[in-house]
């Protein structure tokens, strides 16, 4: 079905079988892992074999901190990029941000001993990209959550729910790839521009990161 203007929640509308491949197309490379990077059960692993760290709130900040350092190099975004076909019109950079957030994500998720091969985890996954939009995303599908988002939250949330949460959130991303637009701009400026454009996905993986924690961890071990 095709969708023109602004929705209820102001998210720009698109066609929904193409905000939900876009999605399915995330997570699908995200937890199974694209050139050169690899799955996000074998990331989770890289941190769980590691006894050095006291908890798994600090593995997850490990973590964090790596794939920032990865999103804050354009380089490594662009080549990633360079690799990829996106099944939406956005740019290959994007999506490759996505992916590696997605993917940190995911991560997380298993580092907390969850399944990533489950419905529910990947559409907190996918809600984890959103970051603090999250529970607006949630609560324009209809459920009402009352602090935080979890796992355990969507426990008994029907399948059909989680579609239309992850098919809002593929809106929400497409709406942040039109917005993205405005930094991209500024990357034309030599140094300065990669800069600025680098620190911004970098925040932004940073964001997903801390939301991926609050949503996967016990809260008594969330600690950023």
């Amino acid at each position: 079905m095709q969708e023109t203007g602004n929705g209820e929640d102001g998210v720009p509308q698109v066609n929904e079988s193409k905000a939900l491949e876009l999605v399915k197309w995330i997570t699908t490379k995200a937890i199974q892992g694209v050139r050169p990077l690899t799955s996000a059960e074998d990331l989770a692993q890289e941190y769980l074999i590691d006894q050095s760290y006291s908890s798994n709130a600090a593995r997850a900040d490990s973590l964090i901190n790596w794939e920032t350092m990865k999103n804050f190099t354009s380089g490594f975004i662009t080549g990633l990029g360079g690799l990829l076909t996106l099944p939406v019109a956005v740019p290959a950079a994007l999506g490759a941000s996505w992916i590696l957030q997605a993917r940190m994500a995911g991560a997380i998720a298993r580092i907390c001993g969850h399944d990533l091969s489950e419905d529910r985890v990947r559409t907190l996954v996918l809600l984890s990209l959103a970051g603090d939009s999250g529970k607006e995303v949630v609560k324009r599908a209809g459920i009402t959550v009352a602090n935080k988002l979890t796992q355990k939250a969507f426990e008994k949330i029907p399948g059909k729910v989680l579609i239309e949460i992850n098919k809002r959130v593929g809106f929400r991303l497409l709406t942040k790839a039109g917005e993205k637009g405005v930094v991209n701009l500024i990357k034309i400026i030599p140094v300065a521009g990669g800069l600025v454009g680098g620190a911004f996905d970098a925040v932004t993986c940073r964001a997903v990161g801390y939301a991926a924690k609050a949503m996967f961890l016990p809260p008594e071990e969330v600690t950023a």
